[in-house]
């Protein structure tokens, strides 16, 4: 592994997973689901392996070696020097031989890499390969072995690098380019704005230092550039491998784009490959045929046909979903997974908060894998706690079982029914429609681990014939994986109530009469409370994550829920609108359950008279349909002159957008909406499209067992006088919803907070502290 004689003029560092993956990769593409190990599972395969070893047994060895220009460099898992043998360890479920071809040569192709490195740094002349595959339930090892001279192994090792080296000098040179071009990127719009200033100088020392940083910022700063801009600037100094901007709805996705797009337009041919992330369903061309080549002609050979179709990407740069899809049909290859390719390749990754903090999450998982320094920019970091939570929670009803064994195979019928016998025997047992529990059952959860085992073993043996057993495998599979870690940061509960799905037919081939005997379904949950259980790893594992949002307070509340670093900054930016253009008062009447009825023709009464004083568009907001309703009803009866118009349940694309419609510049009417909905947030009105708002709610969430389980596990953990149940995420939805109002600093409103609680000092504590109350 001989350097050129020549001084080098590039250097390129590629790991040895890397240098393996884009080199052994051939043929079909093959994403038929097989079950595999989790990161847990890997690691206690791999200390099984290391307990049955010699007591000089060498592990997670570093080691790195030079082809030209070109550095390569890993860790191999274990070297046995007395018989000298290098092992690559692989944690699996199921039998070896079903594992595919292509895996099986990329396996050999890391470990004989692995091999050259240490022939080369110790000197040796052969060497024995150990490719040791660990059943995950068993920990039983199948080893595959083949002894190489060291010859042998530095040719291999020089081919995959020639294979790799022309790449790599491409990488090379992009990377000087952009960051050549970053460390001297102007702002796009001249000068920053003050707020906008004091907003990117925190996120640029961020970055420096690597921190995270939660930033609370008002609108109308330019929030999405000034995130933006000083982290594309910090690229070069830190080093930075790639930028995630992670939004937590999908309209966010597009202000970032047009933001990238500013920067672009601002600096011609600026070299900064940007990727737009999309969820498969969005992007697959054929939904009803399997991810492999005898099914799908865009996986046929796709291996074989990716490498032009890299190429013509990388150098396009702007790899939104069209253009992807347009690359990647010209060469006759899947565009949804050509996308998870260029993840490899892009600077800007602009995607779902799933992509980085979902157990699957593909950025943070190659991020790790690969060795990335990776920045993060998180968009309405207000509703990450929520979004999070749904991520590491899971639920399985009586009723699906019962769906899985109506069209489960014979094979499978036994367990299927044993699970469902006893979660009904669990509901039975219940004496409400609600039962929080310490635990699951031993015996359900025994019934449970046989049906993942027993489903397992059938996707395995029947990868083309799996049918709708696949999905419910996926959410057992899921629901085992959170038994595996459930602490105090979930809980486990149980809730009976009327069937909604659809029993199977009377002539199902499945005898059911023993499941069917009331109509009273059963579900089982594991509800994550706490996501910071699980994402503290993910910010450690980040060089810098930037949390940003206008309602993020107070810090120890995203803290605290999120998982965040000790030394997490915080910043509040200042609002850019004088207080006197808002004008925000309280109205002395109750919006409690008990006093709706009694304060409603007060509430309306005001809304006809903001109007009247001052007319124009307003948006009403109330805690739920049942209560916009009310209201609706009661002002249409009381002030017919007043022009209104109402959210409704589940409104498609075209009613949102007629709903918003009605907001024209100097137009007059209420619109009602819901609190915490599609107009509560992310909606841009400016200036006389929408000049007020009332707020008849403080945004608490009802009433109900399961919320008060929620608070006294949260007043357990963090102390019952900080409102994480309840008050805190509650006024973050209020402030949001105000925030429809200025959106410019030239515009001027009203915010109506319709309930006198909102005098109370512990409430005026999490309100904006520009807002002059009155």
């Amino acid at each position: 592994m001989c350097s050129p004689a020549s001084p080098p003029t590039w250097t390129y560092t590629v790991s040895v997973r890397s240098l393996c993956e884009f080199t052994a990769k051939h043929g079909d593409l093959d994403r038929r689901f097989t079950p595999s190990a989790t990161a847990l599972e890997g690691q206690a395969g791999q200390l099984a392996v290391l307990a049955r070893r010699s007591p000089g047994y060498e592990t997670e060895l570093p080691l790195e070696g030079r082809h030209g220009q070109l550095r390569v460099r890993g860790r191999a898992d274990g070297y046995e020097a007395d018989v000298n043998r290098l092992e690559e360890i692989k944690t699996i479920r199921g039998p070896v031989e079903l594992i595919p071809e292509n895996r099986h040569a990329l396996h050999w192709a890391q470990l004989e890499t692995y091999g050259a490195l240490i022939a080369a740094d110790r000197g040796l002349a052969a060497l024995e390969l150990a490719l040791v595959y660990v059943d995950a339930d068993t920990q039983h090892e199948t080893v595959l072995r083949r002894t190489l001279t060291a010859a042998t192994l530095r040719a291999g090792f020089e081919a995959r690098c020639a294979q790799f080296e022309a790449w790599a000098e491409q990488e090379a040179a992009h990377r000087a380019a952009r960051d050549a071009a970053l460390s001297q990127l102007p702002f796009p719009m001249g000068e920053l704005r003050p707020g906008q200033r004091l907003l990117a100088r925190a996120v640029y020392r961020a970055a420096a230092n690597g921190r995270c940083l939660l930033a609370q910022a008002p609108t109308g700063i330019g929030k999405t550039l000034g995130t933006l801009y000083p982290l594309l600037r910090a690229m070069p100094a830190q080093g930075l491998d790639k930028i995630g901007y992670m939004t937590c709805k999908g309209t966010a996705r597009l202000t970032a784009l047009d933001a990238l797009q500013t920067v672009r337009d601002a600096s011609p041919g600026l070299p900064l490959r940007v990727l737009t992330l999309v969820a498969k369903e969005q992007s697959c061309e054929h939904p009803d045929k399997a991810c492999h080549g005898a099914a799908c002609p865009l996986a046929s050979g796709f291996y074989d046909r990716l490498a032009a179709a890299r190429q013509e990407a990388v150098s396009a740069t702007w790899l939104d979903p069209a253009t992807q899809r347009r690359i990647a049909l010209r060469h006759d290859i899947c565009p949804y997974y050509l996308g998870q390719e260029l993840l490899r390749w892009a600077d800007i990754v602009v995607g779902d908060v799933h992509h980085a903090f979902d157990p699957h999450g593909q950025l943070y998982g190659l991020a790790q894998s690969q060795g990335w320094k990776l920045a993060l920019l998180v968009d309405e970091a207000h509703n990450l706690v929520d979004r999070t939570r749904d991520m590491y929670s899971a639920q399985l009803s009586l009723s699906r079982v019962r769906e899985a064994l109506a069209a489960a195979p014979t094979g499978l019928r036994a367990p299927l029914r044993r699970l469902a016998a006893e979660l009904g025997d669990l509901g039975h047992a219940q004496a409400g429609d609600y039962e929080a529990l310490a635990e699951v059952p031993d015996d359900l959860a025994e019934a449970l681990q046989r049906v993942n085992a027993t489903l397992g073993e059938h996707v395995q043996n029947h990868p083309l014939d799996v049918g709708p057993m696949l999905q419910f495998y996926f959410e057992v599979l899921g629901l085992q994986r959170l038994l595996d870690r459930f602490d105090t940061h979930s809980l486990c509960d149980l809730q009976r109530g009327a069937i909604e799905r659809q029993l199977s037919p009377p002539d199902a081939p499945v005898n059911l009469s023993l499941l069917e005997d009331d109509s009273r379904d059963v579900l089982l949950s594991i509800r994550n409370i706490v996501p910071g259980a699980f994402l503290k790893e993910r910010f450690e594992g980040c060089h810098s994550v930037t949390l940003f949002s206008a309602t993020l307070g107070p810090p120890d509340y995203p803290r605290d829920l999120l998982g965040l670093p000790d030394d997490t900054a915080w910043i509040d930016v200042p609002a850019p609108f004088p207080p006197e253009h808002l004008n925000v008062r309280v109205a002395g009447l109750s919006t409690r359950f008990d006093h709706r009825q009694a304060s409603l023709n007060t509430l309306v009464d005001l809304l006809a008279t903001q109007f009247a004083e001052h007319p124009g568009n307003y948006l009403a907001f109330f805690s739920s349909f049942d209560y916009l309703q009310q209201a609706s009803q009661r002002l249409a009866l009381r002030h017919p002159e007043v022009p209104q118009w109402s959210q409704a349940r589940a409104m498609g694309d075209a009613a949102r957008r007629a709903f918003l419609d009605r907001f024209v510049e100097g137009g007059r009417g209420i619109g009602f909406a819901v609190l915490g909905g599609a107009f509560a947030e992310g909606v841009d009105l400016p200036g006389t499209r929408l000049i007020g708002a009332f707020i008849a709610t403080l945004g608490l969430p009802p009433v109900s067992p399961l919320q008060e389980r929620v608070r006294e596990r949260l007043d357990t953990m963090f102390g019952a006088d900080h409102g994480y149940a309840d008050l805190v995420p509650g006024l973050q939805k209020v402030v949001q919803a105000a925030g429809r109002v200025l959106r410019s600093v030239d515009d001027r409103g009203w915010v109506w907070l319709l309930d006198q609680r909102y005098r109370r000092p512990e409430v005026r504590a999490l309100l904006p502290a520009w807002w002059q109350i009155r």
